[in-house]
C-alpha cells in the first residue's frame, strides 16, 4: 500500500487505486451478480487506469476545441494581423488541451505547459481562443494532485493570469505590443469609459471569483482523497492487526488443547497400565481380582473418552458436540478415589476454611489438572508402593496445593530424559501462570518428590 504523504509537507497527493477490501461471506451455491452495479465496474476500471482516462479526455476535448479554430483559422489568416493567424491560434489552443492528458500523473509540469500558452496569447495579443475556459480544469487539478506549494502557486498564478486577461482583452485602453494598434475598440465619451471600466471590473470578479470556486473544489477533493487514503490504510491495519490475533488466538488454543490432552490421556493411560500390570499378577492368586480392576479401567477409559469427546467437540461447527462441565474443586473427590482404584494410596487433607466461591472456574480447572498430573507422575515414577498427600491450604490470600510421595521420585537427571515429564511439568506451570500463580516441583531430599503450587484467589470471584 502507498504510504500516506503529509500534506503539510507540500508533497504530491497523487491518486491510488481502489484498497481491496475483505470479501464478503457468499452463501454457498449462491454467487453475486456483480453485473447488476455497472456503476461500479466503470468506476473500479477508471480508478486503475486514470492516465488512458486523461488522455481519453484530452483528445475528446481536442476534438470539440481545435477543430473550431482550424475552421476560424483559414478565414483569420487572410487578415491584417498575423498574431491571429490559424497556426497560431491552433498552436495556443493545442498548448491548452494537450497538457490536459497529465493533469492527475504529472500537474506541476502540465500546468507550466498550459502557463506558456497563455502567456504567449496575452503577450502576441492573440484573439481569445474558446480553449482558454480549460485553465480552470488545471487550477482544479493543481489543488488536488499537486503538491501543496503548486496548488497554492497554481491559485496565485490564476488570477494574475485573469488580471492579466482582463486587461488584454476587455480593457478598453489595451493596445498591441507588436502592432500598436488597440486591441478594442476604445471608448469615445466619459460615460463609455465609465462603464467600459465597470465592465471590466465586474468581468475581473466574476473570472476571478470563478477561480476561487473551483480551487476550493479541487482542495475539498485533496482532503477527501486524503481522508479515504487514511480509512484505507486504517483498514488494511485493523485487518492485519485481526489475523495476528486469530493467529495468536489459534496458537493459544492448540497450547490449551495440547495440555488438556496430555493430562487426559496421560492419567488414564497411566490408571489402565498400572490395573493392568497389577490384575495379570494378582488375579493369579486371587481372580476375583480381575473383574475390580477390568471395572476400574472401563471406568477410567469412559471417563476420558467423554473429556476428549468434549474437548474435541467445541472444535466442530455441531450443535450436537457435548458440553459436559469443566472438572472443578468439587471432582477431586472423584478423582482421588480413582487414583485409590489403581492401588496407590492417596492421602486428602485440607487445611483452612474451604472457600471455592473465591475462584473461578477456570482457577478450579488448574488446581485439578495440577493435582492430577501430580499423581499420574506419582503412578508412572514413583515406583514400588508408594504413599501419596494431597494438601489444600486455604489461606488469607492465597490456594496452596501440594502434592507429596515417598517413592523412588524422579531425579533432574531423569527430567532431562523424559519428554513425558517435562511435559507434564512445563503444562502444570503455564496453566498456574495464567492465573498469576507460581509452582515448584522437584525431588524431596529425604526421598519422593514434590509439586508446590499457589494460586492467589480472585477478587471477582468472590
Amino acid at each position: 500500500m502507498p504510504r500516506r504523504r503529509d500534506r503539510t509537507r507540500g508533497e504530491a497527493v497523487r491518486p491510488q487505486p481502489d484498497v481491496p477490501t475483505p470479501a464478503r461471506p457468499v452463501v454457498a451455491g449462491v454467487r453475486p451478480d456483480r453485473s447488476r452495479h455497472p456503476g461500479s465496474r466503470v468506476y473500479r476500471w477508471t480508478s486503475r487506469h486514470r492516465q488512458t482516462v486523461d488522455v481519453l479526455l484530452a483528445l475528446a476535448l481536442a476534438l470539440v476545441f481545435l477543430l473550431p479554430v482550424l475552421a476560424y483559422g483559414d478565414d483569420a489568416s487572410s487578415g491584417d494581423r498575423w498574431q491571429d493567424a490559424g497556426w497560431l491560434l491552433m498552436a495556443i489552443s493545442a498548448g491548452l488541451v494537450v497538457p490536459l492528458a497529465w493533469r492527475r500523473t504529472a500537474p506541476v509540469p502540465a500546468a507550466a505547459v498550459m502557463v506558456a500558452a497563455c502567456l504567449v496569447q496575452v503577450t502576441l495579443g492573440s484573439e481569445p481562443v474558446i480553449a482558454d475556459g480549460l485553465v480552470l480544469m488545471m487550477v482544479y487539478a493543481l489543488a488536488a494532485y499537486a503538491p501543496r506549494w503548486a496548488s497554492i502557486a497554481g491559485l496565485w498564478t490564476a488570477l494574475g493570469g485573469a488580471v492579466l486577461f482582463t486587461l488584454r482583452y476587455v480593457n478598453p485602453f489595451a493596445t498591441s505590443a507588436w502592432t500598436g494598434d488597440p486591441v478594442v475598440s476604445g471608448p469615445q465619451t466619459r460615460a463609455e469609459v465609465t462603464s467600459a471600466i465597470v465592465s471590466m471590473l465586474v468581468f475581473l470578479g466574476f473570472v476571478a471569483a470563478l477561480v476561487v470556486v473551483v480551487w476550493l473544489f479541487g482542495d475539498i477533493t485533496r482532503s477527501r482523497m486524503l481522508q479515504q487514503r487514511e480509512l484505507a490504510e486504517h483498514a488494511a491495519r485493523l485487518e492485519l492487526q485481526q489475523a495476528q490475533e486469530r493467529e495468536l488466538a489459534a496458537a493459544d488454543e492448540r497450547a490449551r488443547i495440547a495440555r488438556e490432552m496430555h493430562d487426559i490421556v496421560a492419567h488414564s493411560l497411566s490408571v489402565i497400565i498400572t490395573q493392568a500390570d497389577g490384575a495379570r499378577y494378582a488375579s493369579a492368586a486371587d481372580p476375583a481380582v480381575a473383574p475390580r480392576t477390568l471395572a476400574t479401567i472401563a471406568e477410567t477409559g469412559r471417563s476420558s473418552l467423554r473429556e476428549m469427546r468434549r474437548i474435541l467437540g467445541v472444535l466442530r461447527d455441531d450443535d450436537r458436540a457435548e458440553t459436559t462441565p469443566l472438572p472443578t474443586l468439587a471432582d477431586l473427590d472423584e478423582l482421588v478415589a480413582t487414583v485409590r482404584l489403581s492401588g496407590l494410596d492417596v492421602a486428602v487433607d485440607t487445611t483452612g476454611t474451604p472457600a471455592p466461591q473465591r475462584l473461578s472456574a477456570g482457577a478450579q480447572l488448574v488446581v485439578y489438572r495440577v493435582v492430577q498430573e501430580a499423581l499420574t507422575n506419582v503412578l508412572k515414577h514413583a515406583g514400588g508402593t508408594p504413599h501419596a498427600r494431597v494438601a489444600l491450604d486455604w489461606g488469607a490470600d492465597t490456594l496452596g496445593i501440594t502434592v507429596v510421595d515417598d517413592g523412588r521420585g524422579v531425579t533432574r537427571v531423569d527430567l532431562t530424559g523424559l519428554a513425558g515429564a517435562r511435559q507434564g511439568l512445563r503444562g502444570m506451570r503455564e496453566r498456574i501462570e495464567l492465573f498469576d500463580g507460581a509452582l515448584e516441583a522437584g525431588p524431596r531430599p529425604g526421598g519422593g518428590f514434590r509439586v508446590r503450587a499457589t494460586l492467589p484467589y480472585e477478587e471477582e470471584s468472590r
